[in-house]
């Protein structure tokens, strides 16, 4: 491998008989003039699906591209990995360079590649997903841009190729979770109503809740407390505050097992 503006690549060198093998560069070795003919490259990057909640949707960032390729499509944030950090080092650094913030929950996906013969660039992704609170949301940059924007899961726009792919994955893995750990809670504040509860379950499952079922089964389980404090919503009484009991906070295994509230 070797470094090309600040990016991994690997050099495909062509042989004799026509077929392709892969010729691996130290850093700062430089090319022999035999090869500059060769124009395949494989392509190393991180990209990270951005999530938060705002006004009761689930939003995902997304960036215009300025260059090919699909030049002024949206696309999830991506960039290449520099040659001193590691994986999630690149994937935090995203977050940085995007909203400011580099904390709060952030896991790793799943890892796509393209197969397309007529593709310009052969590019393998490692995909994270990342789930901003509503106090993160707020200290972070929240300033929209020409180039970037929050759009609702629900109604993406056309995406680069592979994205939406990327964006789908993203939330069948949170589906998935919300069922067995406290996932759900990492798009909350530390303090929140049964009401933002609901919606984030509803945001991600992308389906309508009874309100009563979903209550009565999030009692069952036994992990909210009451803070005894209150927050208007609306022109409703004030409905009451909860908050993850300690236990489930300090060790998030003990939801694993607990029955659905959907």
């Amino acid at each position: 491998m070797f470094q090309r503006e600040g990016r991994l690549e690997t050099q495909k060198q062509g042989t004799g008989d026509g077929n392709g093998q892969e010729k691996l560069l130290l850093p700062g070795e430089k090319l022999h003039p035999v090869d500059t003919h060769l124009h395949e490259y494989l392509a190393v990057t991180v990209t990270a699906v951005i999530l938060r909640m705002c006004r009761g949707a689930l939003q995902v960032l997304l960036t215009c591209r300025r260059n090919e390729p699909c030049e002024k499509m949206w696309a999830l944030p991506t960039d290449g990995i520099l040659m001193q950090e590691s994986l999630d080092e690149a994937a935090r650094r995203i977050l940085q360079e995007k909203i400011r913030r580099q904390d709060g929950y952030i896991e790793q996906l799943y890892t796509f590649g393209n197969t397309e013969h007529d593709a310009p660039l052969r590019a393998i992704t490692i995909a994270y997903v990342a789930l901003l609170n509503s106090t993160q949301m707020r200290e972070a940059r929240d300033q929209e841009t020409a180039v970037l924007k929050w759009f609702a899961v629900s109604t993406l726009p056309s995406l680069a190729s592979g994205h939406e792919k990327i964006v789908q994955y993203a939330l069948s893995r949170l589906r998935s979770k919300i069922t067995y750990t406290p996932i759900a809670f990492s798009l909350l504040a530390e303090e929140f109503t049964l009401r933002e509860l609901q919606h984030v379950y509803e945001s991600i499952l992308q389906k309508p809740l009874d309100k009563r079922n979903f209550r009565k089964k999030i009692g069952a389980m036994g992990i909210l407390e009451e803070t005894g404090a209150t927050k208007m919503e609306g022109m409703h009484r004030p409905a009451r505050l909860y908050r993850l009991r300690s236990i489930v906070r300090d060790r998030e295994e003990a939801m694993l097992f607990l029955p659905s509230p959907t």
